[in-house]
């Protein structure tokens, strides 16, 4: 019976050990949990911060589009290397452009300028940072207005070049016509 009074104590012993150790374990585990709902908390927080920030991005991209598609102009973003990052539809008249296009140089593209120089005149904007304004006939007795402009972040770090194209075509068709009234008119 004294060894029974012993082994009984002797398990009560150890389960009041194993009862320490799971309340102890428990703690740690409800500690472990408030700790992960705080940071769960925290992380819903930054997630609906930068929810807040991609709405924004969206809205200034969307922004962007309508403005770039409103005026009308053919425009090109190029970077550093002078690979196509970004263009607007009107420059899809000029340049055979398609969406897979971005991340291409622009050497590789096919246009329809007379402007053998244009990635030379781009390189030199990156160099030089001066803007560049050329007349340019295009392929189909089209003139353009070409523009090479360095493009800035918004930490006013260049990181390539902006290249808009102004159709000019109906200008140039009325100065020549303009020039052949002058050339046959009275007095010559």
């Amino acid at each position: 019976m004294q060894t029974s009074h012993e082994e009984l104590k002797s398990t009560n012993e150890e389960l009041q050990s194993t009862n320490e150790e799971l309340q102890s374990t428990n703690e740690e585990l409800t500690t472990s949990k408030e700790e992960m709902q705080s940071l769960n908390e925290e992380l819903q927080m930054v997630n609906a911060e930068l929810q807040l920030k991609v709405d924004e991005l969206s809205a200034t991209s969307s922004d962007m589009k309508n403005l770039m598609d409103s005026t009308d102009i053919a425009t090109v973003f190029l970077d550093n290397a002078l690979h196509v990052r970004r263009f607007t539809s009107q420059a899809t008249h000029i340049f055979k452009l398609i969406p897979g296009d971005v991340g291409r140089p622009l050497s590789d593209i096919v246009h329809d300028l007379d402007y053998p120089d244009l990635l030379d005149d781009a390189q030199e904007v990156l160099r030089t940072l001066v803007f560049s304004e050329k007349q340019v006939p295009g392929r189909d007795a089209d003139w353009y207005i070409v523009r090479i402009m360095p493009y800035r972040t918004l930490e006013n770090v260049i990181d390539g070049v902006v290249i808009t194209f102004i159709d000019i075509s109906e200008a140039k068709r009325l100065e020549a016509e303009l020039r052949a009234a002058r050339a046959g008119g009275p007095g010559s």
